[in-house]
């Protein structure tokens, strides 16, 4: 076992330890309450219009009041509101919609198994590595890196995953010792004095090779990464990254997991993130935009390397003891159908790329902005990093209470947003018009002045 004091992960700054910041105004007033909802907008209880520019939690990706997906979910109530996915038995949407999956995929896959979200999605990945691995005769072969910022959900194992103070502080995780961190490839936060993208990219990836050297590599089953980190804080990967990577996984015969969560299905301006960043994974998790969110699931995509011996180890025990009550639920898996047939009908996709340079060039001209240090993101996906200083990029103390009151401010404005810490995420429905966008960036910009006018009178200085 290594000492992992001084790796890359334990040297994070201080910026990387806190959790998403609620607005102390909106904790004494309650939750705004929202009652309907039509394209990008949401209205709450008093009729008041908001620009959801989260699209949710990342997911709602054709906005809301989407009809056809109504329709579907209704005519496959009708037809066959449940039923189970074991012992033989299964409905035929779901049967579709795998297959469906399999012909987008961005590498050769064979099989998938359906579950209820992206939490879900990643326990039943962990689960199949370690079964995959006991499969071989491997069974020393647990150990699985993510990264600092890493966020792939909140049950026990894909917490442990999670590499975020506020999921794991307090739940006594990770749970065991075969999570492992490594770092987070954040150019803006992580590199040294001038190092570049390409440099600092090689030195993540010379740290990750010394870390399964230090940890046994016949320990290490598998490297799980978001394509682009979402809820650590947007964070894209720096030049030559994903690349650099995968040849240290490759050369330990580490399996490759790409956490497509949030990057699937168009987010990037193609339908996977591996596509955007060239990423080859063997196992794949999904959900969100998968159904727009309309009914909860999520789907894991294995490739046949995974599957034969996950087949042949299940004939050996009789059975492949692994399932939910709900995954591959008919009325679901009809939504999600749809809701691909929508994204190829519409050109959803394409549509992405080309609405990204009008939210990409309207973030970055907040840039200058006395508060923002960095705006970073691609596609339909942004975010502006606050600071307290723009020369050292020194961050408020404490963290999170500046994004907390742009949040603030920004609602206040019909415009819901979520703060990371004092970083402002954008993630509109991928529907959002470009009117739109020039809306949601003036509502943004309104905010931003305004903060700045608040911090300025709070005095309010930045961590040591």
């Amino acid at each position: 076992m290594s000492d992992r004091s001084n790796s890359a992960a334990s040297r994070d700054v201080a910026y990387h330890l806190h959790p998403y910041t609620n607005a102390r105004k909106h904790e004494a007033e309650g939750p705004l309450i929202l009652s309907q909802g039509k394209g990008v907008y949401v209205y709450d209880d008093q009729g008041k219009e908001y620009i959801e520019g989260l699209a949710g939690l990342w997911c709602t990706s054709l906005g809301f009041g989407e009809e056809r997906l109504v329709k579907a979910a209704a005519e496959q109530m009708g037809r066959l509101p449940y039923y189970h996915a074991f012992a033989g038995k299964v409905a035929a949407p779901s049967i579709d919609l795998a297959e469906r999956l399999i012909e987008l995929a961005p590498v050769p896959m064979s099989k998938v198994f359906f579950a209820n979200s992206g939490s879900e999605a990643n326990d039943t990945a962990i689960k199949i590595v370690w079964y995959y691995n006991n499969a071989l005769g491997k069974p020393e072969r647990k150990k699985i890196i993510s990264r600092m910022r890493a966020y792939h959900g909140v049950t026990i194992a894909a917490a442990s995953l999670t590499h975020l103070p506020y999921v794991q502080g307090g739940f006594d995780l990770p749970v065991n010792d075969r999570f492992i961190p490594t770092g987070c490839p954040h150019h803006y936060r992580n590199a040294l004095d001038g190092e570049s993208e390409e440099a600092f990219a090689t030195r993540l990836a010379e740290e990750l090779d010394a870390l399964i050297v230090a940890e046994g590599p016949e320990t290490v089953a598998a490297f799980i990464g978001e394509p682009l980190q979402g809820a650590g804080g947007v964070i894209v990967p720096p030049a030559g990254y994903w690349e650099k990577i995968q040849a240290v996984i490759k050369k330990h015969d580490v399996l490759l997991i790409a956490d497509e969560v949030i990057c699937g299905f168009g987010r990037t301006g193609q339908c996977w993130g591996s596509q955007t960043f060239g990423i080859k994974p063997d196992i794949m998790t999904m959900a969100k935009q998968l159904s727009s969110a309309y009914l909860p699931i999520s789907a894991v995509m294995i490739s046949d390397k995974v599957y034969q011996p996950l087949a042949d180890e299940s004939v050996q025990r009789g059975t492949f003891g692994h399932g939910y009550t709900y995954s591959a639920h008919p009325v679901a898996a009809a939504v999600a159908l749809e809701t691909l047939k929508i994204y190829e009908e519409r050109g959803i996709f394409n549509r992405v790329k080309s609405l990204a340079p009008r939210l990409q060039n309207g973030l970055r001209r907040f840039a200058d902005h006395p508060l923002v240090g960095e705006v970073r993101g691609m596609g339909l996906i942004g975010a502006a990093e606050l600071v307290a200083d723009k020369a050292s990029t020194a961050p408020f103390d404490p963290v999170g209470t500046v994004g907390g009151a742009f949040a603030v401010r920004a609602q206040d404005h019909g415009l819901i947003i979520r703060n990371l810490g004092d970083t402002i995420a954008v993630c509109p429905p991928l529907i959002i018009s470009e009117a739109e966008i020039d809306s949601l960036l003036e509502r943004f910009g309104t905010a931003l002045d305004e903060t700045a006018e608040w911090v300025a009178g709070e005095g309010l200085a930045s961590v040591a």
